[in-house]
């Protein structure tokens, strides 16, 4: 859709070719409003009239009142009173009900265009709604969207040098044009509103920006599709070695002002590999390290039971996602609703068709992580380079990542810390262990001590048999993980460090994340 400096243009050549009808479409009329009165200070040879319920007819430049009947009827008689006596006339109608499909209002203004045309007039329509096609097509249409980074900037801008010597303001250019990109995707008044409630604390902090986000969350109020996940400080990835690195740079571009570049944002990335291993815990912790507000979208939940309901709801989601970005998208168990399969009346193929086309075509700032557990059953074509950024595999835990997130765990729950027997110990019996079992088992014991009202931890050797006593996934489902590692192999990136020595008996081991 055309920007402001566009659409104005496009307005202004419609004008100047005396166009009878002009329909602007948008949310905001008091933007179009002063976009107008830029044309009509171009074009001063003509007569510019507005009209609006509640200060009816004036002149568009003076503000001048014509008419103080504040009725539509009232200014459209005026207006065809006016175009019989005049040439080169515009009237500008705002918040006209009516206009969607044919109605005694939409023809009555068909009517009139007629008129407007024989004189060389025209009239201009703000509306929010497409209008009925008898009108439309009697003259030219134009969208504008709504304000871009670059116009953001401006605004907000201007308001922060208005405020200079009375508020304290620390951002500078770089924080300025990151909170423009969190805004992206509210009206200009909107993202005014937000930023004089912030500067009412008479202090404006780098440390602010996260805000930004959470006022955004308001101004949508219930999210479409998506839900918002509140992000906890202590997020953070063990091991991972290669998946981290391979982010940093994926952070830089998220952060980046890429206007004045032909690069365009990181897409995200597809983590397949082993339950229980932290691939949806990795979302989390990509958007508490970059500062950034994470959403899930539920793949099972947009299922719909009826015909077409699904694909609804599936856009509305992702659209949802391109007005709250800058963001973090967790696609979770994408396989869910997007696995090949027949029986469905080609549901599936629909969804994957019109997931493909939004991470093809988005340039919103959403860096997605989809998480799969059977990624088999994923269509080829979602699979392929150029999708995702990357694919990477999320293996069990060697034998370091075990001691590191069992001392975490310890810490966390039981409050102290491993001895050195004890954790050579207890890495060697959870063997084939994933980080969700080790902390199911850690967080049982804790559970344990407390409801007995004691902190004695319990004896090395009832720790040992606490562990003992569990089957991890890898043992119960061993066909199922063997599986998963022989089709990883040579298709994904390890997400940990690849190991020099393949273990006994398996397939090189990997990585956990720890909360």
């Amino acid at each position: 859709m055309p920007d402001l400096i566009e659409t104005q243009r496009i307005v202004h050549s419609y004008l100047s070719a005396r166009v009878p009808l002009v329909v602007i479409r948008s949310i905001e009329p008091t933007r179009v409003m002063d976009m107008l009165r830029g044309c009509a200070s171009a074009l001063r040879s003509m007569a510019y009239y507005e009209h609006s319920r509640t200060e009816g007819l004036k002149d568009l430049v003076s503000g001048q009142t014509v008419v103080d009947d504040t009725s539509l009827a009232s200014a459209l008689e005026h207006a065809r009173v006016t175009f019989k006596a005049r040439n080169n006339v515009n009237f500008v109608f705002s918040d006209v009900e009516d206009l969607e499909q044919e109605s005694s209002t939409s023809r009555h203004l068909a009517e009139m265009v007629r008129l407007a045309e024989s004189r060389s007039g025209s009239i201009v329509l703000i509306v929010a709604r497409p209008v009925w096609s008898g009108l439309a097509r009697l003259g030219m249409s134009v969208p504008l969207d709504l304000p871009s980074t670059d116009e953001l900037a401006t605004t907000l801008g201007g308001i922060l040098t208005d405020h200079q010597g009375v508020v304290e303001v620390e951002w500078g250019h770089r924080e300025l044009r990151q909170a423009a990109e969190i805004l992206s995707g509210v009206t200009e008044m909107e993202a005014v509103n937000v930023l004089m409630t912030m500067l009412t604390k008479r202090k404006l902090l780098n440390s602010d920006i996260p805000q930004l986000s959470e006022y955004k969350d308001r101004i949508f109020g219930e999210l479409t599709g998506i839900e918002r996940i509140q992000l906890r400080e202590d997020y953070r990835v063990g091991g991972l070695k290669q998946l981290q690195q391979w982010l940093v740079d994926r952070e830089t571009l998220m952060k980046a002002d890429l206007s004045q570049t032909s690069l365009h944002p990181p897409k995200g990335v597809l983590l397949v590999g082993v339950p229980g291993c932290g691939k949806s815990l990795s979302a989390k912790a990509i958007a508490a390290q970059w500062g950034l507000p994470l959403y899930r979208l539920d793949m099972a939940g947009i299922l719909g039971m009826y015909v077409g309901q699904s694909e609804s709801q599936l856009r509305e989601a992702l659209d949802t996602a391109d007005r709250v970005a800058p963001c973090v998208l967790w696609v979770d168990e994408i396989e869910k609703a997007l696995a090949n399969g027949g029986g469905d009346s080609g549901t599936s193929k629909r969804l994957i068709g019109q997931f493909l086309y939004w991470l093809q075509e988005s340039r919103a700032k959403v860096f997605m992580v989809a998480t799969s557990n059977d990624v088999t059953t994923l269509p080829p074509e979602l699979l392929r380079k150029g999708r995702f950024d990357e694919m990477f595999f999320v293996d069990l835990p060697d034998h370091h990542d075990r001691e590191e997130i069992l001392q975490m765990y310890f810490v966390k729950y039981l409050k102290t810390d491993l001895s050195p027997a004890l954790a050579t110990q207890l890495v060697a019996q959870s063997e084939g262990f994933s980080g969700s079992d080790i902390e199911a088992v850690v967080h049982g014991i804790a559970s344990r001590m407390f409801s007995r009202g004691t902190v004695q931890l319990p004896s090395d050797e009832e720790l040992s048999d606490w562990f003992s006593d569990v089957v991890p996934y890898s043992r119960t489902n061993a066909e199922d993980v063997a599986a998963l590692r022989a089709w990883a192999q040579g298709r994904c990136i390890p997400a940990g460090t690849t190991p020099s020595v393949v273990p006994v008996g398996g397939q090189p081991v990997r990585r956990v994340v720890i909360s």
